[in-house]
């Protein structure tokens, strides 16, 4: 969460509970040809909840002006690469002589 902007109580459980249930998924997740201890249908609810936590997360980021891509993104580094890049044409790529 940004430093500007307090995170609401509604945030704050939306966020505990995505955490819950992530925890419960890697805790009785089993290996491949084992049985699950969960039920399905109980699979199924989990499943569910976490796409109805997402989407009013996204709700509430989006209301807040906020863009949902969650991915950091560093632009010093990028004008960095885009100022030390050169670009070569492929045009002008030649293949070498086997005799040199």
């Amino acid at each position: 969460m940004s430093k500007d902007r307090e995170e609401s109580k509604e945030e704050r459980i939306l966020r505990v509970m995505r955490g819950i249930l992530v925890d419960v998924i890697r805790d009785t997740t089993t290996k491949p040809g084992l049985k699950h201890p969960l039920q399905q249908s109980t699979i199924s609810n989990i499943r569910h909840g976490l796409d109805l936590i997402t989407a009013r997360q996204k709700e509430l980021i989006e209301a807040s002006g906020k863009s949902w891509d969650l991915r950091p993104a560093y632009p010093s580094i990028l004008q960095q690469r885009e100022r030390d890049s050169v670009i070569v044409p492929i045009a002008k790529v030649k293949k070498k002589n086997k005799k040199s």
